[in-house]
Order: structure tokens, then C-alpha cells, then sequence
């Protein structure tokens, strides 16, 4: 699965892929040279498969929506692991969202050139009374592929201080040195 990698970081789908990826660009961290290899597994379901899969000297973390908690820790505890997981509060994108703010994701959104698509979303009648968080995050998922876009543009607009703290967590246990892992 992953031959030439020191740590793997597990995220639950190809956006937060490109989110981790897009941070560490952000922050310095090259994952090649790092040797980290970020895995998208096609849903949390999929954790047990991946943790099996991976050689036992390759030092694993992780991202999981709040919501998967009780799931990740079962998963770890059955398989008598003790790698970090960190939790994203809802998810990753709501912590790129809580982090820019509306007014920082919505200039993002008009640079991209989806204004129209934001405003025709914003004036729907179910979205009209909803929290502005909220019919973001359904923004980022209502066209094939725009969760993905928006994963590493909202990650690039970040500042380097304004990285959500999951995602400087998870970095730092996968770019972490030790006795066991080199």
C-alpha cells in the first residue's frame, strides 16, 4: 500500500486529502520528502482495512468527523492499536469555514467564479433562515467535484496561524520522530 512511506495520515475521502496536503504545502512541510503519505479511504468504514494494511514500523494518524468518534476508537481498541486519531469538530470542511469566517469563504467562493451558484443556493426557501455555516458547508457538496476544489482553495487561503488545530496536530504526529519509527 504505501512501500516508501515513515507515516501514513488516514482521511476519510479524497477532499481532505487535498486539504492535508494543501496545509502542509502551506506550512512548510514537504510530505515527500517527510515521507508521510496521505490515504483517502473511501469513508471511515473503510478505517480497519487500512490500519491491517499498513506494515507495523509505519507510524499511522489520522483525521474523523466528530460524529465517528465512538467508531474510531472501537476500531483502534478491536485491533489493539494506539495510534493518534484527531477529531474534526463536525468536519473538516466546517473547521476550514470556522476558520476563514463566511466573509473570507464567500470571497473565495466569488474568486472561483461559483457567485451565481452560491446566491441561487442562498436564496432557496430551506436555506434562507439557515445559519450561514450551515448552507456552506452544503455549498462544498452539491456538485461532483466542488467538495474537492474547495478543500485546497479553502486551505490556501489559510494563514499559516489560522490552521485548524486538527490538521496542525495530525501533521506533527505524522512528521514526528521517535525511537520506534526513525
Amino acid at each position: 500500500m504505501v512501500p516508501v512511506a515513515r507515516s501514513v495520515i488516514l482521511v476519510e475521502g479524497s477532499s481532505d486529502r487535498r486539504a492535508v496536503e494543501e496545509v502542509a504545502r502551506l506550512l512548510g512541510t514537504d510530505l515527500a520528502t517527510e515521507e508521510v503519505e496521505v490515504v483517502a479511504m473511501s469513508g471511515i468504514t473503510n478505517l480497519s482495512r487500512h490500519l491491517r494494511a499498513v506494515p507495523d514500523a509505519i507510524r499511522v494518524t489520522g483525521l474523523y468527523d466528530s460524529a465517528e468518534g465512538r467508531y474510531v476508537r472501537a476500531t483502534l481498541d478491536r485491533l489493539g492499536r494506539s495510534d493518534q486519531f484527531f477529531a474534526c469538530d463536525r468536519d473538516l470542511e466546517d473547521e476550514l469555514i470556522r476558520a476563514l469566517g463566511v466573509a473570507r469563504v464567500t470571497a473565495v467562493i466569488d474568486a472561483a467564479g461559483d457567485r451565481g451558484s452560491w446566491q441561487t443556493l442562498q436564496h432557496q426557501p430551506f436555506h434562507r433562515d439557515r445559519a450561514e455555516t450551515d448552507v456552506l458547508r452544503r455549498f462544498m457538496g452539491t456538485t461532483s467535484g466542488r467538495k474537492l476544489r474547495y478543500a485546497g482553495l479553502l486551505a490556501a487561503a489559510l494563514a499559516p496561524d489560522e490552521v485548524p488545530a486538527p490538521l496542525v496536530a495530525v501533521l506533527d504526529e505524522a512528521t514526528r520522530r521517535s525511537a520506534r519509527h526513525g
